[in-house]
């Protein structure tokens, strides 16, 4: 044993001074070392005097990191001082050993980082299974205490910060994470995205130099109030992202124009009897049913069998099978008051059936039309008027027509980068559709902008992009940069981006998800922080 504690006393207590061990007992689940305090003397929590005066000693149990498996108690024995200094309210005083124990903690410093290391990544209820599974036993609420218990980190005011919003809850409360984006670590979350909060936080911070931002008009007025003395930069994602919104916009509003206008069809020649066509619909459950119904009686009565006898076999009165025997096809029977009976539909069929030439066969996007049209029913007779009636009408003839989300991605995307066939349908939709045309030749000149970072180049951009046009929607986009004018060209000229603090945004939504998102701001604001 006297072997032994050498090696115990290096192991265990390396990096530990004024600690001797003295004895170990192992049983079958846990193991004890005995240790005492060798320190001479020691200063007052209190007033911060010497003091060599032992006044006795008394013993400490701190539990400490497990071993293969068993619980690790150290039974330590530390003296209590007497403070010399008169003045001084404390006669008495532990003494603590450094980074071993702290005043009324019942772990050592070791176990107490360990499950403070356990809680930032885990939280609660998963970092207590975890700590339970190597050995030392906690609770959710302990965990959840030790973490909120930590010192903020200290941080030097950023040069260089970003700025964007994340979700306590989404679509109710909304908060604000500020990043220094040189370092790429969280500075801040503040509780709201209010721009009198914003202000505040700037202004106790003067060595702010730039600020990274999206277009939201509360961290606009936020930074310009707050720190005045900042370059504003507008993130060049969000600039993009928009500039494809819009984009999106125009294309769909000239959807018309993805689909070649198809020759008119030839006139029916003189003396042609015009097609037949059912009132009711193929596929309809009423007509198909008496369709088979008439079939089957005329087999049957062709068979030889009488009426009454097709009566009897088919459970049918006989005046039905009298009915269905008159009638030489099944069309003869589709009669009833319904058929020629008004709907709140029949002013837009002919718009739905020109936008299901146009390839639209979506029925929900069709109501939405209609409905901004002024369509006051609901969506199930649109559905039923689409599934029934157009989806039995031969689209024109040719190849489906790219949707207006595929012809937007086809302008956002570098023509080097698209394949061979997006290329060409690309080529034939702008040469079918001016509008479309000058679309892309404004949102390429914008990409260039954007990637060479020429943002001198966008005043006279917004001068071409506003001109008299049918893009309303890229007019729109912008004017609203107008609005923004000086952080626009400096996101476009500038180096600096927020794509930092949407990583931690992410992060953020990951850290609420282990917690349920039932975590407070405060518990919340720590693991974001502290966290690495």
């Amino acid at each position: 044993m006297n072997e032994v504690l050498p090696r115990l006393d290096e192991l265990l207590f390396s990096s530990i001074d004024g600690v001797s061990v003295e004895a170990v007992e192992v049983s079958d689940t846990v193991v004890r070392v005995e240790a005492r305090a060798t320190a001479r003397r020691a200063v007052c929590p209190r007033c911060g005097c010497w003091s060599d005066r032992i006044h006795g000693s008394y013993l400490r149990f701190p539990r400490d990191l497990p071993v293969v498996g068993k619980l690790v108690v150290v039974s330590l024995r530390v003296r209590r001082f007497v403070c010399v200094e008169g003045s001084c309210p404390s006669k008495t005083f532990a003494d603590q050993v450094s980074g071993l124990t702290r005043r009324f903690g019942r772990r050592t410093e070791r176990l107490r980082s360990t499950l403070v290391s356990v809680g930032l990544a885990l939280a609660g209820r998963a970092g207590a299974r975890m700590a339970d599974a190597f050995g030392a036993p906690v609770s959710r609420n302990t965990l959840l205490r030790l973490i909120t218990s930590l010192p903020d980190p200290a941080a030097a005011t950023p040069r260089v910060v970003g700025v964007d919003e994340y979700a306590q809850r989404k679509g109710r409360i909304y908060g604000t994470v500020l990043v220094d984006v040189e370092t790429r670590r969280p500075i801040d979350l503040l509780p709201d995205r209010e721009a009198d909060t914003l202000a505040a936080w700037l202004a106790e911070r003067p060595g702010i130099e730039i600020i990274c931002r999206d277009r939201a008009p509360f961290f606009a007025e936020g930074a310009s109030r707050g720190a005045p003395q900042a370059l504003q930069v507008a993130d060049r994602w969000h600039l993009w992202h928009n500039l494809g919104e819009a984009a999106e916009k125009c294309v769909y509003r000239h959807r018309s124009c993805l689909r070649p206008v198809p020759a008119p069809p030839d006139e029916p020649l003189k003396g042609t009897p015009p097609t037949a066509s059912s009132p009711w619909p193929t596929g309809h459950r009423f007509a198909e049913r008496t369709r088979a119904k008439h079939a089957t009686i005329h087999a049957l009565l062709d068979a030889g069998h009488s009426k009454r006898s097709v009566a009897r076999q088919l459970g049918m009165t006989l005046n039905t099978i009298l009915r269905f025997s008159r009638a030489t096809t099944p069309e003869e029977l589709f009669t009833g008051q319904w058929q020629s009976r008004a709907t709140k539909l029949d002013a837009y069929k002919p718009y739905l059936d020109q936008r299901w030439q146009e390839g639209c066969t979506n029925a929900w996007k069709l109501w939405e039309e209609i409905k901004e049209q002024g369509y006051p029913d609901g969506y199930g007779n649109v559905r039923n008027y689409v599934s029934r009636t157009l989806r039995d009408k031969p689209q024109l003839v040719g190849p489906r027509p790219p949707s207006a989300r595929a012809v937007t991605r086809w302008i956002l995307t570098h023509p080097d980068a698209l394949n061979e066939n997006d290329r060409l349908q690309l080529k034939a939709v702008l040469a079918n559709c001016p509008q479309l045309a000058v679309l892309a030749e404004h949102v390429r000149s914008f990409a260039h902008m954007l990637t060479q970072l020429q943002g001198d180049q966008l005043p006279d951009w917004i001068e071409s992009a506003t001109s008299p046009t049918e893009l309303p929607s890229l007019r729109h986009f912008a004017q609203h940069l107008e609005r923004d004018l000086d952080a626009v060209i400096a996101g476009l000229t500038q180096p600096w981006n927020s794509g930092v603090v949407e990583g931690h945004v992410n992060r953020i939504k990951m850290l609420k998800r282990q917690m349920f998102g039932r975590a407070g701001f405060t518990l919340l604001r720590k693991r974001v922080l502290l966290a690495t």
